[in-house]
């Protein structure tokens, strides 16, 4: 024992792996695939699949209690995949091999050098999908596939992906409810997936799964773990969880009808569900997740007291679900399905066949391309009838001519539509240029309508406008149907060609670039600590060598310094201004000017789940709280969901005390008569407001001083307002001593709340119009 321990210990270990590697060498030298199944060498593929489902059944542990019937099950499977392979059968028949990868004479793969380690994983023995249950092989995922299909398609439904491997025992006891999960959601459009961790440990990392057996699930491409108790009503409420929230709105007598005109607004047709489960069925959510982008999805519950009205004015049936589908027209469904058993294939092809309005506006490329489709065969061309007009009120009445002149076609060759000249500028000017009618009409008042048919998937189309324009008089509606029974007879009557311009998203984020609004921010943010560090340590050195030089003026010099160096730590580095003249790189914050014209793109047709930012100015203190607003939201600018406005309050002032007003619990409880403080109620100097446009809320931040008493200044949302009870008159006071950009301290951290979603909101029914400016006086 006066040898050195460790080569003892060493050889210990050696001398332990030999003893399993030998040991593993005759249980293989025992093992026969043919014993096992009870064939003869000599037998089918169809003999050994025959024998190898009995002996599966028999033998499966959720069958036979027996101790020995895992392992007499793993055997059975491995017989049979090593027989159900050509080569893998020719190569144990020859070399008594049962691995297609292990030659003759070669050592297992699972052994390493003695020298190096002892190495043991699931690849010891290679006994391929050992334990995986047949169910599960349609859904094998590949890294390929998934990254391809499966994260593309999860935009559309979510997936339910559940991570096994060889040898896991724990999969063994999982599979029943994993199995009866999968019946129950794939039937509704839940998509599934399995992925072994040893086949596919690329896909396995990049999911973040690292044990055996894990549950996770996808959608919108972003993954989230399971982590409770494996059954089928937890797994379940996981998938209805990985949906966003108030996909489905809950409708009753009292916001049915609100609901309904919401057609207008959002350019979709309305579906109503009718049942009598207290909850939104998940079918219903899925299909509401699915067609999210075309349709807008509520659910009435029958058996609510405030449901009655509702279920009277449209009859319904209660002794069975029922679907109403609405378009243009409020009052009467568009569609009707009702059925006892809710099936996905059915309201599938309900929902498709309903995706639009009966006049629906362009709204992007995507609706233009599905309506007015490229002519494939001269017996199936479509001609799309398009209005170019205004959205102003004096068009109302033009555009609603134009909606009862379509609701009495019946031709399927025509496709009704329209578009707002002001959104779509590039494609209403490339189809008037050949008029001299072209915008002067629209702004007069007058729409315009254009018969077209494309021809190819680039752009190309032959049109014609309709002489005289269209105003919705009975003339107008009389000369149109005129020319589409003439080109009914003579397609030729299309005269002109053009290539169209891309429609423009109205849905997406608009951003418009105004010199003075955009505010660069420099790329090098990151330097800015060590900057201020590097000029602190400067200003203290040289300052003590001042009071030294020169005590008399040593208590005035240190103040002018502090002065100079302020600005230089606000603006960044001294290399800012350089680094901003390069080509932005996402270098900097571009803040656009909420004006009548950018209004209706920046908040109300804002896309779902954006918001817009906007800082509310007077044309005085532009500068400076722009340049502050920028660098307190910089860090957020990365996010594709936020956007950034600001709002001179000198000209719309009005809109608002009109936002305000609408929202009450969003004024501060101070905004009490008192005498005196009418001038102060108007400043909004310095408030930001995150608006909502499509939900219809905002949050909102008001000015907070720093400085002297801290801790009393915050008066924003992020606070709940505890320091409105302060004296409004000390508040004013303190503001007129302090800089104008001291009005956005902590601002990011008000960011930070709306990021996390912890800010209050407050809902207004409709958005104030912008159109009007205040005169100044």
């Amino acid at each position: 024992m006066g040898a050195n321990p460790k080569l003892f210990l060493r050889r210990l270990f050696r001398l332990a792996a030999l003893l399993v590697l030998l040991d593993y060498a005759a249980e293989a030298s025992e093992f026969n695939p043919y014993k096992v199944l009870g064939v003869s060498t000599h037998s089918s593929q169809a003999e050994i699949k025959k024998a190898y489902k009995q002996l599966a059944r028999e033998w499966h542990p959720d069958k036979n209690k027996d101790p020995g019937a895992e392992d007499m099950f793993i055997k059975i499977t491995k017989s049979y995949e090593i027989l159900s392979n050509e080569e893998r059968r020719a190569n144990y028949d020859r070399f008594g091999q049962t691995d297609e990868n292990q030659h003759h004479g070669q050592a297992p793969q699972g052994f390493r050098h003695f020298h190096d380690s002892f190495y043991f994983d699931q690849s010891f023995f290679h006994f391929t999908q050992s334990t995986r249950d047949f169910t599960d092989s349609k859904h094998l995922l590949r890294y390929e596939h998934y990254m391809n299909e499966v994260v593309p398609d999860s935009f559309k439904r979510p997936y339910l992906i559940k991570i096994t491997s060889e040898w896991c025992f724990t999969c063994i006891h999982i599979e029943p409810i994993w199995k009866e999960t999968v019946q129950e959601l794939e039937a509704v459009g839940v998509g599934i997936g399995v992925v072994d961790i040893g086949y596919e440990k690329r896909l396995a990392n990049h999911l973040g799964a690292h044990r055996t057996p894990s549950i996770l699930g996808l959608i919108n491409g972003k993954v989230t773990f399971f982590h409770y108790a494996i059954s089928r009503e937890h797994l379940r409420q996981f998938v209805e969880s990985l949906l966003p929230q108030r996909l489905v709105e809950k409708v009753t007598d009292y916001n049915y009808l609100q609901f309904l005109n919401g057609w207008r607004e959002e350019n979709k047709p309305s579906v109503l569900l009718f049942d009598t489960v207290p909850t939104v069925p998940l079918l219903y959510k899925l299909t509401s997740f699915a067609y999210r982008d075309f349709v807008r999805f509520g659910y009435v519950d029958q058996g609510l007291t405030e449901t009655t009205s509702i279920l009277q004015q449209f009859n319904i049936n209660t002794y069975a679900p029922t679907m109403l589908l609405f378009k243009e027209n409020t009052e009467k469904p568009a569609d009707v399905i009702q059925f006892r058993g809710m099936k996905k294939q059915i309201i599938d092809e309900f929902v498709s066949n309903n995706r639009f309005l009966l006049v629906p506006r362009l709204v992007n490329q995507k609706v233009f391309d599905e309506l007015c489709p490229v002519k494939q065969f001269h017996r199936r061309r479509k001609y799309c009838v398009l209005l170019i007009t205004g959205e102003d009120e004096a068009f109302v009445s033009v555009n609603d001519a134009f909606f009862d002149f379509a609701s009495s076609n019946t031709k399927e060759v025509l496709r009704f539509a329209y578009v707002y000249q002001r959104q779509q500028q590039p494609l209403c000017d490339t189809l008037l240029k050949n008029e001299d009618m072209s915008p002067p009409q629209v702004r007069a008042k007058k729409s315009n309508v254009i018969i077209l048919e494309r021809r190819s998937a680039a752009g190309k189309v032959l049109y014609r406008t309709v002489t005289g324009g269209w105003n919705g008089s009975d003339e107008d509606k009389h000369r149109l149907h005129e020319q589409l029974e003439l080109l009914q007879r003579d397609p030729s009557f299309l005269t002109y060609d053009a290539m169209l311009p891309e429609l423009n998203n109205e849905f997406a984020s608009v951003s418009v670039h105004i010199p003075e609004s955009k505010v660069s921010v420099s790329s090098r943010r990151e330097m800015m600590p060590i900057v201020s560090l590097i000029f602190s340590a400067l200003f203290i050195l040289f300052g003590t060598v001042i009071i030294q030089a020169f005590s008399d003026s040593g208590e005035e010099k240190p103040p002018k310094q502090k002065a100079k160096e302020s600005p230089k730590t606000a603006e960044s580095s001294p290399n800012a201004e350089n680094t901003s003249s390069r080509p932005p790189k996402k270098n900097f914050v571009e803040v656009t000017e909420l004006t009548d014209v950018t209004y209706t793109s920046n908040l109300v047709r804002l896309r779902p789940g954006h918001i817009n930012v906007v800082l509310v100015l007077t044309e005085a203190s532009k500068q400076v709280l722009l340049k502050k607003f920028a660098k307190e939201v910089y860090s957020f600018s990365g996010s594709h969901t936020l956007h950034y406005s600001f709002l001179n309050v000198d000209k719309h002032i009005q809109w608002m005390d009109t936002l305000l007003e609408l929202a009450p619990d969003a004024r501060p409880l101070d905004d009490e008569e008192v005498e005196g403080t009418s001038s102060c109620k108007q400043d909004y100097t310095g408030y930001v407001l995150a608006l909502n446009g499509h939900k219809k809320y905002f949050c909102l931040f008001r000015p907070v001083f720093t400085g002297e008493e801290p801790d009393c200044s915050r008066s924003s949302d992020e606070d709940g307002g505890a320091a409105r009870v302060r004296s409004r008159s000390s508040s004013r006071q303190r503001a007129s001593t302090l800089q104008i950009h001291h009005k956005l301290d902590r601002l990011s951290l008000w960011m930070e709340r709306l990021m996390e979603g912890t800010l209050p909101r407050h809902y207004v029914p409709a958005w104030p119009d912008l159109h009007s400016i205040t005169p100044q006086k």
